[in-house]
């Protein structure tokens, strides 16, 4: 059977990348067509129009999708977590050296930044950060950022980016700062462009990140899929198996980088981490969608005042996050 699933290229595509080039797919009796799609917008409207089948998508969006927060209304379920942390909030030299921040510890920083927002607010000249799309864990750690500092987070502006435009939009001052997941962190430290402020992963610990959204109406075609990309995402988690991930990733087909910039999204410093902080994990420990996981994410989504008053939250999780099927997907491996 023929699918088509979208993504959008970052390191976290990974294990869908590795479903499809690896074979686990094929032993499923699938066959995988993978699209890049320029952005989380296109790539939720493809989807729910059914342009595709499924796709490597911000856990937020799926919930917002389905739940007709976000875009034309769809069918979709997150039988699958992709992926947890892997987030950084970048800022451009110019605005690092303004703020001069006491440490590079999270309060330091937050207070640092807290300091110009609310200066060049007040002079009628806002600070502009990019996120990656109002329904993401991006949006939500730029908010818990400024909660950091004491910032009331309507002291700078937001604009959406597509994360593999996020290194230009720096580069050309069309934004201060941006929030993305790797490797787009890393590639605008490397260009000289910006500074990675902190982590996603200091501002919400182990937050979901991406997931394998698909469309219910895949129905028989859903178990074999979540086997393979779970049998992916535990291959992409092997340390063993690091070296190829990385020059897979790095492809023209894929992110087009210098692999030496991808590793460093998976380099091990002394507690085993990602040395950058950015700590993007895949595999076994993180698969299962879990209802906990989708609670935070609708209580963030409720903070940024992206729910009505009157939802059923608890309906909501059982609707969209599938962990039955994920359950008899994964319980021969």
């Amino acid at each position: 059977m023929r699918l088509q699933l979208g993504y959008v290229p970052l390191c976290d595509a990974a294990p869908l990348i590795a479903a499809h080039e690896l074979g686990f797919a094929r032993a499923e009796g699938l066959d995988l067509d993978l699209t890049a799609e320029p952005s989380w917008a296109t790539l939720r409207d493809r989807l729910a129009l059914g342009h595709l089948d499924g796709a490597h998508m911000l856990a937020p969006l799926a919930l917002a999708s389905r739940l007709a927060l976000s875009g034309p209304p769809s069918d979709l379920i997150v039988p699958l977590q992709l992926s947890t942390d892997g987030n950084a909030l970048t800022l451009s030299r110019t605005l690092w050296a303004a703020m001069a921040p006491d440490s590079e510890a999270l309060p330091d920083v937050a207070r640092a930044f807290a300091g110009v927002a609310e200066m060049r607010h007040r002079a009628g000249d806002p600070l502009t950060l990019g996120t990656v799309h109002p329904f993401s864990c991006h949006s939500y750690q730029l908010r818990l950022f400024a909660e950091a500092g004491s910032l009331d987070p309507a002291a700078f502006r937001t604009v959406v980016v597509p994360p593999q435009h996020c290194v230009e939009a720096l580069a050309r001052g069309l934004v201060d700062g941006f929030c993305a997941g790797a490797p787009w962190n890393d590639v605008a430290a490397e260009a000289g462009h910006g500074r990675i402020a902190v982590h996603g992963s200091a501002l919400a610990p182990n937050a979901t990140e991406k997931v394998l959204a698909v469309s219910a109406r895949l129905d028989g075609a859903i178990l074999p899929l979540v086997r393979a990309v779970a049998r992916a995402g535990r291959w992409c988690a092997d340390p063993e198996n690091r070296t190829e991930l990385i020059h897979r990733l790095a492809r023209r087909t894929y992110l087009n980088l210098d692999p030496a910039l991808v590793a460093r999204t998976f380099s091990d410093g002394p507690d085993g981490m990602a040395e950058t902080g950015a700590r993007l994990r895949f595999g076994a420990a993180i698969e299962e969608p879990r209802a906990a996981q989708a609670r935070w994410v609708l209580e963030q989504m409720r903070a940024a005042q992206q729910i009505p008053g009157p939802f059923d939250i608890p309906a909501a999780i059982t609707t969209v996050y599938r962990h039955d099927l994920y359950r008899q997907a994964v319980a021969d491996i």
